[in-house]
């Protein structure tokens, strides 16, 4: 009895938990605690396996690779759980093996030794200097290199003449401290607890913190953050991606994005660029302690670009910046880009014309607007050419400029096709591009001395001579003509270049430059190509191409070549008879050589009838049925980043004309070099202040410093937070 009543308990007690609450799974019966401090144990069935204390990175991968070692789990399963790849976990396995625990302490990244530059070394620095030391000599003397010198007497000469950047209201502060002298390069604080949050899906995106500090590396990049919000990169990005920003992360689309923006400015366009940037750097600029490793960045990108809303962007993006700038939406450029591709796949060819060779390549058609800024792009299908894709572009124009607009659209040679001109004209489009067809050349006589006035204030003359043309197409029977307005230019060594245009409002001079200026586009495939990658393969993911798609007979070229040489044969045989026919003793062999020819010539009759029955064009599944192509959906994610960097430092550049006399042909190398600057960062009355080094030159100095002013004046905030962007620098009236 009271046995029975024993076993009636015990199977009314509930079992007892093997694995403690809150604890991350590893494998069957094998699971993971990790608190805030970075304290941990493994429980192995029901039981503490292994334990460690905060910051103890022996001990926890010591657990790690004894939970290999032992068969608890895979390799694959503890990278997982202890958020590190199964190469970290293999090597430490590997180092326990070969040199047991002590074979686990990590070596500390840099400098092996203390850090040198410490207050009293500095103070000692700054005071045999002023004793007239030179840099060198005080160098030798304290025992660190020429350039520790530099960067503290940098700091300290900044920190004795750099004023106070006060507010336009001149508010007093409300008692917040404003932290006192700053900390020479500043790092950013660890988060290794939100990071861990994060691995646990507790958390969506780390928010912004601002590292202050003096002489923060490459902090100039901060100084594009008030053109790129005009760009409305982020908030289209947020408003596409939506349902996504929720999701477990340490690293939002924000931080991604600006990853993207910071090292494109950076000169660093590609995910791979980013090994050459200290992590550190990046993660001040991002409000983090550290920028995103490259596989990271690929693997989110890759997550976006599985959900194929690239087009919505791009869309999204144009809408913003033909809104934000109205006088913009009247003209637009459309020329296609090539991207040669040197893998081992098999791509459809396109024609390179920088190179002037045909190879393998992925062809973009671009839309820009007049100033040369990027709009929209698309992969072209295979084959096609520009009078197809000016199709697409003119409805891709007409859905963001409304049903009322009259817009004018310019491109090349390229898009010639009078019968296209016809239905675009019909649509409400205004045209200008250059003549195809031969024209007879203006006489001397009827060219006049136009001169234009552009937008950068530069005078252009134009020798020009205007008419009505009515250009024919169609079949003999069923002609037609479209009449437009030719304006023809007559350059210095006589040569003449006619262009059409069906604006009628337009004087010819304007007209003119407005077709010329197509080299603003040029120059954008030419600047992105080499600032921002443009070319880059983002991903190495392909497609497998349309089997379906009809591409040129092969067939019908080898068929061509064998009539060529068949006709080739008989007439040097032909030749040979008639050169011989008249020797006697040659009557046998010329006989024999006429026998050939009749045979060849009846080879020749059969091979064009085979060849007549060859099809022109067949499915490519026939012929190459490894046919691939590149995956665009990541690539244009990636460009319509870099398209709206690009857009947001051409506003710079141009906000730098009035205050740089050289802007027009050193702006970009001025930003090139401000965007690389040191700065101190400061928070003052929720207010963040970026104060830039100066520059090479006092000229180039006092440009940043009256451009600082101007984007100060926008009351531009920090992403992801309240703080108002603040820029100044240091001493902007002296020299450098």
């Amino acid at each position: 009895m009271g046995q029975t009543m024993l076993a009636a308990l015990r199977e009314m007690e509930p079992p007892l938990p093997l694995s403690p609450p809150c604890s991350v799974p590893v494998a069957p019966g094998v699971d993971l605690v990790e608190d805030d401090d970075g304290s941990g144990a493994v429980w192995l069935h029901g039981m503490v396996a292994f334990a460690w204390d905060g910051g103890d990175v022996t001990g926890r991968r010591l657990a790690a690779a004894n939970l290999v070692k032992v068969g608890a789990a895979s390799q694959r399963q503890v990278a997982d759980a202890f958020g590190v790849n199964e190469t970290t976990v293999w090597r430490w396995r590997r180092q326990l093996d070969q040199d047991g625990v002590a074979g686990l302490v990590g070596a500390r990244p840099g400098p092996k030794g203390a850090w040198k530059l410490t207050g009293e070394l500095a103070e000692q620095i700054v005071a045999l200097h002023g004793q007239g030391m030179s840099g060198r000599e005080v160098a030798r003397r304290v025992g660190v290199s020429d350039s520790s010198v530099r960067q503290v007497l940098a700091a300290r000469h900044s920190d004795e003449t750099a004023t106070d950047v006060q507010a336009e209201d001149d508010e007093p502060d409300d008692g917040e401290d404003d932290g006192g002298q700053l900390e020479l390069l500043a790092r950013p604080a660890v988060r290794a607890g939100e990071r861990q949050a994060a691995r646990a899906g507790l958390l969506a995106g780390a928010s912004p913190e601002i590292c202050e500090g003096g002489q923060l590396p490459a902090a100039g990049s901060l100084l594009a953050l008030p053109t790129l919000a005009a760009t409305g990169l982020l908030e289209c990005v947020e408003a596409t991606f939506a349902d996504v920003q929720d999701r477990p992360a340490f690293y939002d689309l924000r931080a991604l994005v600006l990853t993207i923006v910071f090292a494109g400015l950076l000169g660093e366009p590609r995910a791979q660029g980013l090994t050459r940037i200290e992590p550190a750097t990046l993660g001040r600029l991002l409000g983090l302690d550290r920028a995103p490793e490259p596989k990271t960045l690929r693997r989110r990108l890759s997550q976006l670009a599985a959900l194929g809303r690239s087009h919505v962007l791009l869309e999204s993006l144009a809408r913003t910046h033909l809104d934000a700038h109205p006088d913009q939406a009247g003209l637009f450029y459309i020329d296609g880009h090539v991207r040669a591709y040197h893998g081992r796949h098999d791509l459809p060819k396109a024609h390179l014309a920088r190179m002037r060779i045909s190879m393998p390549a992925e062809v973009d058609t671009w839309i820009c607007d007049s100033r040369g800024d990027g709009v929209l792009v698309w992969t072209s299908p295979p084959g096609a050419s520009l009078t197809g894709e000016l199709r697409r572009a003119t409805n891709d124009i007409r859905r963001l400029v409304g049903d009322d607009a009259t817009p004018t659209i310019i491109f090349d040679r390229g898009g010639w096709s009078p019968k296209l001109f016809t239905e675009l004209v019909g649509q409400g489009f205004e045209l200008l591009t250059y003549r195809k067809q031969p024209v007879k050349p203006e006489p001397t006589s009827a060219f006049v001395d136009h001169t234009f006035v552009d937008d950068r204030g530069i005078d252009h003359t134009y020798w020009l001579a205007e008419r009505t043309v009515r250009i024919s197409y169609g079949p003999a029977n069923q002609r037609r003509y479209f009449q437009a307005r030719q304006i023809t230019r007559l350059c210095d060594d006589g040569h003449q270049t006619t262009l059409i245009t069906t604006r009628t409002d337009l004087d010819p001079a304007t007209a003119a430059h407005a077709l010329f200026c197509r080299w603003r586009q040029e120059n954008f495939f030419r600047y992105m190509r080499g600032r921002y990658g443009l070319d880059a393969l983002d991903t190495y993911a392909t497609v497998a191409d349309d089997a379906g798609r009809t591409v040129p007979n092969p067939a019908k070229k080898d068929a061509a070549r064998r009539t060529r040489e068949l006709k080739a044969t008989i007439a040097s045989g032909q030749a040979t008879l008639g050169r011989l026919g008249d020797i006697p003793a040659l009557a046998g062999t010329l006989s024999e050589l006429s026998a050939t020819i009749d045979e060849v010539r009846a080879q020749l009759t059969a091979h064009k009838a085979h060849a007549r029955q060859l099809p022109a064009r067949i499915p490519l599944g026939e012929i190459r049925p490894g046919a691939r192509r590149l995956n665009g959906e990541h690539k244009r994610l990636v460009d319509a980043v870099r398209m709206a960097t690009y857009n947001a430092e051409s506003s710079l550049a141009r906000l730098l004309a009035e205050h740089y006399p050289r802007a027009r042909h050193e702006a970009r190398s001025l930003l090139h070099e401000t965007f690389a600057t040191p700065a101190d960062l400061q928070i003052i009355d929720r207010r963040l202040h970026v104060t830039l080094n100066p520059l090479s030159t006092p000229a180039r100095t006092r440009a940043i410093a009256a451009l600082c002013q101007q984007l100060t004046d926008t009351q531009t905030l920090y992403p992801g937070t309240d703080l108002t962007l603040v820029y100044a620098v240091k001493n902007p009236t002296s020299p450098a």
